[in-house]
Parts: C-alpha cells; sequence; structure tokens
C-alpha cells in the first residue's frame, strides 16, 4: 500500500564481490521497477579454490585469500582442518597485516590412501572478526574395476573350500558368494559391469535397470537390496523421458531429433514391465511412445530396413504392442507372410501372437525352429549377438510354456555366460532378463540344500530359490569359506571379488595396432607440442587424440573415447565460452563433459583417421596422476586401444 515498507532477507552462498538487487512491481496493468548495486563484504574474509576431484596418492597447494578491510585488522588466525581423507601441512598460520588489503597464503594438502568425501574447513579470526569457508570434493580412483571369478561344481555330498583375500585398493574392493543350481552365471559381475558401465545411450542407460525389474525372480534380495533397485528403476525411469524425441520415439543420444528403432522398442519394453510391477511412468510417456510405435509398424516393409536385424525389430516391435494391449494385427500378419523371415524375428513374432491368444499360430510358427544362432555381433541397429538373441528365445519359450526345451536352452545359455568371455550391455541385460523371467516361472520346491562356514561361522541353507548370495567382507585381511552340499541337487559355487587397482598404477594394456591405432599429443595453443608431465601454473594447452581404422576389419560404429584428466588439469568447455573455433576436432555424435572427464562418442570408417582436441588449464599447483586413456567400440570389446597414464606436475612459473 502507499507508504508501506516492508522488509525482505536473503540468504546469500559464500561470496565476495557485488551484486545487483532488483524489485519489480505490478498492479492492474501498471509497472515499475528498481535497482542497486550493492557490495557484498566484511571486514574479515576468505576465498580458496579447490580442484573439483582428487585422486589417492596426489598432492596440491591450497590458496587461500584472505581480505581484511579496517585498520584495527593486525593479525590473522588462520586454520585449516580436514576429515581422514586429505593431510594439511602448514595448517595453522598467523597472517600479518600493516595496512588493509589482501593477501595470499597457501597450505600443502596430501590425498591419504582412501576413497570417499573430503571436507575441508578453513576458518580466519582476529579479535572478534571471523570468517570461514567449507568446501567438499570427491576422492576417486579413476582405474577401471577388476574382477575374479573362481568355484566349483558340486556333486551331492561334495565340498569346497577357499580362502578370500582383499582385490584392488583399500575401499575398493567386494566380495560375494553365489550359490545356484543352474551352471553359474556370475551374477554380480555381470550386473555390476552393467550398473557402473560410463557411458549413458538410451539403450546401456535401459541396461543398467532392466536386469533389476527382475532381479526378485533370479534370487533373495535384503531389505538393503530391494531399495536400492528401486531406486535405480525409479532413476532409469526418470532418465529415459530425456530420450523421447517430439514424434514419442527414443533418440540414442539425448537431444538428438530422431528415434533409434532399437532403442525405442527396448526402453519402452522396460517400461512396460515396470508400470506392471508398480513404477509410475513420466506422465504422457507411454502414449506417445505406442503412437510413435504404431506408425512405425503399419508403415514397415522388408525394403524400408536399411540394417541387418530389420525384421527383428518389428517383430520386437509388434510384440511390445501387444504386450502394451494395443496390438497391429495386420502389421503382424504381414511380417509372419515375409518370405525371407529370420529365425530370430520368427520367435519373437511366435510370442506376440502367444499375448494377443493366437496360440496355435504361436505353436505353429515355432515347430520345429531351432533354437541356434550363429555367432555374430552388431556394433549398432539392434546391438545383437548370438547370445542376445538365444536369450529372446529362452524368453519366448518361458512365455510359451515349453519348459523342458526352456530348461535345455537355459543351460546351454548359462554355461556361456559364467564363463570369463566379454559381453556386451545389450547380451549381458538381455540374458539376465531371460534367465530371470523363466527362473521366476518354473519354482518348484527345494532346489538347493547346503551347509557352509565363512570365518568360523556356521549355517544351513534349504532354499527354493536358483540362486543364493553371501556377502563377504574383503575389508578384513583375509577369509576362510567352506561349503558341502547335502541336498540332492548339483549345485554351482561362484567366488566373486571386485576392486580397483590403486590409482596411479595402469591397468594392463592389450593393444592390436591392426585393428585400432591411438596417438595422443599435447599442445600450445599455437601448435607446439609439449610435455604434459612438468607445465607451468597458468598453461592453455590441448589434448588431441588421434584414431584410425587401418581398414583389416569394416565399419566402427558406436566407437567411445575415455579421456579423465588430472585432477589438477581443469577442462576448459568451448561449448559454453564461445570459443569451440580454438579447437579443430573431427565430428562427433555425442560428446559429454564433466568434472575431470570428456567421453566422446563416432563412428570411424574403413581406413578414416579422426582427431579429437580438448582444452585444457593448468590450474592447481601439485602432483597428480593422468590416467590411461582408452577408446573402444560399445559393443565389440575386441576393437579396443588404450595409451598408458603417468603422473604429472604443475609447478609455479617463477
Amino acid at each position: 500500500r502507499k507508504g508501506e515498507k516492508k522488509t525482505h532477507q536473503l540468504k546469500l552462498p559464500p561470496y565476495i564481490g557485488s551484486l545487483r538487487a532488483m524489485v519489480v512491481a505490478g498492479q492492474d496493468g501498471t509497472y515499475g521497477s528498481a535497482e542497486k548495486t550493492v557490495a557484498v563484504k566484511k571486514p574479515l574474509m576468505l576465498l580458496a579454490t579447490l580442484p573439483r576431484v582428487v585422486g589417492p596418492g596426489e598432492s596440491f597447494r591450497l590458496p587461500v585469500t584472505l581480505f581484511a578491510t579496517e585498520k584495527n585488522l593486525k593479525n590473522v588466525a588462520l586454520e585449516i582442518q580436514a576429515n581422514n581423507l586429505l593431510t594439511v601441512s602448514n595448517a595453522k598460520q598467523i597472517v600479518t597485516f600493516a595496512e588493509p588489503g589482501e593477501k595470499m597464503v597457501y597450505a600443502d594438502v596430501k590425498v591419504k590412501e582412501g576413497l570417499g568425501i573430503a571436507k575441508v574447513k578453513i576458518s580466519a579470526q582476529s579479535g572478534r572478526e571471523k570468517a570461514e569457508f567449507a568446501v567438499e570434493l570427491d576422492v576417486r580412483n579413476p582405474n577401471p574395476y577388476i574382477t575374479s571369478v573362481s568355484g566349483a561344481h558340486l556333486e551331492k555330498g561334495k565340498n569346497w573350500t577357499s580362502s578370500i583375500t582383499p582385490l584392488g585398493a583399500p575401499g575398493t574392493g567386494s566380495g560375494v558368494i553365489e550359490i545356484s543350481s543352474i551352471p553359474g552365471i556370475n551374477l554380480t559381475k555381470r550386473l555390476n559391469y552393467l550398473i557402473q558401465y560410463p557411458n549413458g545411450c538410451v539403450e546401456q542407460v535401459t541396461s543398467s535397470a532392466f536386469p533389476q525389474l527382475v532381479l526378485n525372480q533370479l534370487t533373495d534380495l535384503t531389505e538393503g537390496q530391494k531399495a536400492a533397485v528401486e531406486r535405480n528403476i525409479k532413476a532409469g525411469i526418470n532418465r529415459l523421458k530425456g530420450f523421447q524425441t517430439p514424434d514419442g520415439g527414443l533418440a540414442y543420444w539425448p537431444g538428438e531429433k530422431d528415434g533409434d528403432d532399437w532403442g525405442t522398442n527396448y526402453a519402452g519394453h522396460f517400461m512396460l514391465e515396470a508400470q506392471a510391477r508398480g513404477y509410475s511412468l513420466p506422465a504422457g510417456f507411454l502414449d506417445q511412445w505406442k503412437r510413435y510405435q504404431r506408425n512405425k509398424a503399419i508403415a514397415w516393409a522388408p525394403k524400408s530396413t536399411n540394417f541387418y536385424g530389420g525384421d527383428l525389430s518389428q517383430a520386437y516391435r509388434l510384440y511390445l504392442l501387444a504386450l502394451a494391449k494395443s496390438p497391429e494385427v495386420g502389421a503382424m500378419n504381414r511380417l509372419k507372410e515375409f518370405s525371407y523371415l529370420s529365425t530370430e524375428a520368427k520367435w519373437r513374432l511366435a510370442a506376440a501372437y502367444q499375448l494377443i491368444g493366437q496360440v496355435e499360430i504361436a505353436n505353429r510358427m515355432t515347430k520345429g525352429l531351432s533354437d541356434q544362432v550363429k555367432p555374430y555381433k552388431q556394433l549398432s541397429g539392434t546391438f545383437g549377438s548370438d547370445l542376445r538373441d538365444q536369450a529372446m528365445i529362452l524368453e519366448t519359450l518361458t512365455e510359451l510354456g515349453r519348459k523342458a526345451d526352456a530348461s535345455k536352452l537355459l543351460t546351454s545359455i548359462a554355461s556361456k555366460f559364467g564363463t570369463d568371455a566379454w559381453y556386451s550391455t545389450q547380451t549381458t541385460a538381455y540374458t539376465l532378463i531371460a534367465i530371470a523371467k523363466h527362473v521366476g516361472q518354473n519354482k518348484s520346491g527345494a532346489k538347493m540344500n547346503y551347509t557352509y562356514t565363512l570365518n568360523g561361522v556356521k549355517k544351513t541353507v534349504n532354499s527354493s530359490s536358483t540362486l543364493s548370495q553371501i556377502q563377504v567382507n574383503v575389508n578384513i585381511q583375509q577369509s576362510s569359506f567352506f561349503i558341502t552340499n547335502q541336498g540332492d541337487n548339483q549345485l554351482y559355487v561362484r567366488l566373486i571379488r571386485q576392486g580397483q587397482a590403486p590409482s596411479g598404477i595402469n591397468p594392463p594394456i592389450n593393444n592390436n595396432l591392426d585393428i585400432l591405432s591411438m596417438n595422443i599429443t599435447y599442445k600450445t595453443l599455437k601448435g607446439k607440442i609439449i610435455n604434459p608431465e612438468k607445465l607451468a601454473q597458468g598453461t592453455d594447452f590441448i589434448a588431441e587424440v588421434t584414431l584410425n581404422n587401418p581398414g583389416k576389419r569394416n565399419d566402427y560404429e558406436q566407437m567411445a573415447l575415455t579421456q579423465i584428466f588430472p585432477s589438477g588439469w581443469e577442462i576448459i568447455n568451448t561449448r559454453l565460452n564461445d570459443n569451440e573455433g580454438i579447437l579443430t576436432s573431427s565430428p562427433y555424435t555425442y560428446k559429454d563433459v564433466r568434472d575431470d572427464r570428456v567421453l566422446t562418442y563416432f563412428n570411424l570408417n574403413k581406413r578414416e583417421t579422426r582427431t579429437y582436441q580438448v582444452l585444457l588449464n593448468a590450474s592447481y599447483l601439485g602432483r597428480y596422476y593422468l590416467p590411461t586413456v582408452s577408446c573402444e567400440a560399445m559393443y565389440d570389446h575386441s576393437i579396443q586401444s588404450q595409451v598408458s597414464g603417468t603422473w604429472v606436475e604443475i609447478v609455479d612459473q617463477k
């Protein structure tokens, strides 16, 4: 009202400088505004800068700037406190001011051998004046996880014993013992691979969450595991919404305008099954998805398929529309009559007919149909493999109720899956899904009866589950384990240990230059080659990676280049500061710039060379580790190349 005054209080984050306060008023179509520049200051202030992340064994110099704005502030007591992940030298200092102004002081910080969130609190006091600054930073190990699997096959009355030692650096290890009545599938190893996978396309986001949706059909979960699974599934649902295009499909990468056929199928499958299990989906997601799928199903024709497996993708689409209770029967019938329909597509289309109640057609289509698939790997399209396709066939056999055939195929799949062989995210996830669905629908009676002793504690287990897990504390120096099979069924025992090599130690390098070559150089902005092992603070420079496909194999699709940089190097995101013209990088499909790494995705044709550059700044004095740089085809692990890491320093310009 006229003549009235009001006061508003705003809480600012730690800040020194000036800001502009603005007020906008409006009433009955009349508007007015006022603004004022306000200095943000106190008699005593401090400011500190730290790297965003650090690694065990690294060290850096922490700069602290003190501001004394009044004459009576002469002696300032500075104290730096840190939690148990950091050691601080010169943690207490007295800073003397002859007159008002600012001074910079330093403390040396050493990162201990541990992982977690490091906390630093800096306080300054002179008389009654006090200033504080607090910051958190992630202590991370940049090395990939390594996994060790050992075990035994136990007949009735047989036993197995093992000592269990930690694997990897302290704080990174985990251990699980799996006991199953089917050939060991290394569930923990395979599931962790999906959850820890660093890339985030629509297929991989779905592959991380989908198996967790059916995990309880495969093994008994603790309350803590159930809560973690629920969080992960909800996070996956929320992330997938960001992939949906305006026409209802799902793009392979966020922000792309066109939907990916297989990604749209696969993510939609997960969403349908999540909804059936009580999870809420983003508003309008399924309606848009079904509209997109119907349009694609009706318009599909053999000539519209431009990749191997196009008929399987159409069959999968039709299966999912049937699962969503919106079947396109006309499109199903047209596909069924396609003369060159592949065996894999026939199995999936039969499952669609089963869902809509056309059991006779489903049985006729699959009578005498082989469940074997010739070995192959697909880098795009359906991202498939022979094992993935067999898993889809297992899923169909389970839905058709053909228990004997399904059990036989399950044994074959599990025996392959239980080896140390590498499988893509698509193959890994769908195999887990199919196995879990079959096991969940075919539980009958007690399957496992055994006793085990872990570190002197003896327990007896009589379980109808197909697979049981025993968590092992690998943070102690050594554990002992003994198991006896007391039941009639065979048991498969797997000890699965996981950990990360200590920071500063390179993982094994196994390059084949005839498949993929990679070269890394570091340059000044003027193109002069420099040695990254010792750089002056404040130096702007470029990391350049050159990749070549020699042509011994075909075009490479869905390549992933992973560059993790030392903690003291700041990534300058040229897309945000209008400096992208400084770099001369080749085209890419998608780029993910994070605090300490840049992930670049692209295709590399036969006999093609591509170059990718990242603009960097040597920001923080200290000694850091430059991790291994790697590039690989995401769906074929045999196409990969790595360059070993090394220790680097950032030194004073003086």
